[in-house]
């Protein structure tokens, strides 16, 4: 059985903090497969024994409407002249197919849901 991640929010960590060269992506879009803006990055979740950020907490904001997400921060490509955050794998049909959020733990069911509406670009492991 794999041990689970120690996920918690960046800004209820008053020890840790954006590491010096790496840009604080809170706020940035994030833009799917198309290039179009699908929603935006509220937090970032941190692996705390790792220290390191694991997951975007991200607001979309498209059809079918508002939906609260996590993203894997691997999957994204930066872009710090923009501000934002591409995701080849990330598609309106994986949008309106990835499930919602809601500040739990990271269960096995919810990784599941995340690489089914990512097509399975996500691998087996998280």
């Amino acid at each position: 059985m794999e041990p689970r991640m120690s996920l918690r929010r960046l800004r209820d960590l008053p020890d840790f903090e954006v590491a010096d060269g790496h840009p604080d992506v809170r706020g940035w879009a994030v833009r799917g497969a198309s290039g179009t803006v699908l929603g935006t990055v509220s937090e970032l979740l941190v692996d705390a024994d790792a220290e390191q950020v694991r997951y975007l907490d991200a607001q979309f904001t498209g059809a079918p409407g508002p939906k609260r997400v996590l993203l894997p921060l691997r999957l994204a490509t930066l872009d710090a002249e923009a501000r934002s955050l591409f995701m080849p794998s990330l598609t309106e049909a994986a949008v309106a197919a990835y499930p919602a959020y809601a500040e739990e733990l990271l269960t096995p069911a919810y990784a599941a849901a995340m690489r089914q509406a990512l097509d399975g670009t996500l691998g087996e492991a998280l």
